[in-house]
């Protein structure tokens, strides 16, 4: 009788771990948590307080999603090295996940941005905007560059950074400020690709901090070269000088059923011109 109290029912120690006695009984089915007694005349489970540690750790690793087979694996043969090595195992993955959650947000404020811009912003006006800095992926192209040949180099890059799919990066295009000067608005120079995620490697693209026009104009329904006019009349009339590269990407894509109604939004970055001294 002395033992018997110190030990739980079933019920008792399910509703201490928060589970089902159904899983107790499976468990003990498949041979992964034993009962610490069993009565011998009616059969009914009885469980020590001391085998808590066991059962959380196992249900910790379900809450893990570690296949079954691979805990009674680890339960058979458990070890504090063992123990350390799957845990790490699993703290990597956690790592990773969190990683690809955090670029999920950034990809749907990206998004969710871009939606507010549509709905709030007058669509014809420049303004000039603070950005910060940011690494981007590049790809150099020319006029000669085909459109199948800018996706496969596209896909390329996505891949080689294990991106799960296209869309969980913002990209666009790249026109040296040169070539927009010097009228020839369709010279893209590049394609970019902005990872969502922190990433250490060399080669990226820096695309600098600081001050940018801003204007839109739809892909389909008018050239760009008026758009690029209005903004060379823009930042000369208020003593700014355009330098680098325009950035050009299109802000409705997941909105509209046909390219035609793209819109696309230019950023090229602007100081102020220091007029020399009389």
């Amino acid at each position: 009788m002395e033992k018997k109290r110190k030990l739980l029912t079933i019920g008792q120690f399910a509703a201490l771990h928060s589970i089902n006695k159904k899983t107790l009984m499976w468990y003990d089915e498949i041979g992964l948590f034993h009962p610490a007694f069993i009565h011998p005349e009616n059969g009914y489970r009885y469980y020590s307080y001391y085998q808590s540690a066991i059962l959380e750790t196992i249900l910790l690793l379900r809450e893990l999603d570690v296949p079954i087979d691979e805990i009674q694996a680890f339960m058979k043969n458990r070890s504090a090295a063992s123990m350390k090595q799957l845990l790490q195992e699993k703290i990597d993955d956690l790592d990773r996940n969190m990683a690809h959650l955090r670029a999920l947000r950034k990809t749907l404020s990206y998004h969710r941005q871009n939606m507010q811009t549509l709905l709030t912003m007058d669509l014809s006006e420049i303004s000039i905007v603070r950005k910060k800095e940011r690494s981007l992926v590049t790809v150099n192209i020319s006029q000669d560059t085909t459109f199948d040949k800018q996706v496969e180099m596209i896909t390329a890059e996505t891949k080689k950074y294990q991106l799960r799919r296209l869309h969980d990066a913002s990209y666009g295009a790249m026109i040296a400020v040169e070539s927009l000067q010097s009228g020839n608005f369709e010279e893209y120079s590049k394609l970019f690709i902005e990872i969502p995620f922190p990433i250490k490697k060399d080669g990226l693209y820096i695309q600098p901090a600081g001050d940018y026009v801003r204007a839109f104009y739809r892909d389909a329904a008018e050239s760009s070269a008026p758009c690029y006019q209005k903004i060379f009349d823009y930042v000369q009339a208020r003593g700014l000088a355009l330098s680098g590269f325009s950035y050009e990407v299109i802000i409705n894509e997941n909105v509209i059923d046909r390219t035609e109604d793209a819109l696309v939004q230019i950023e090229i970055p602007v100081t102020s011109i220091v007029l020399p001294r009389q």
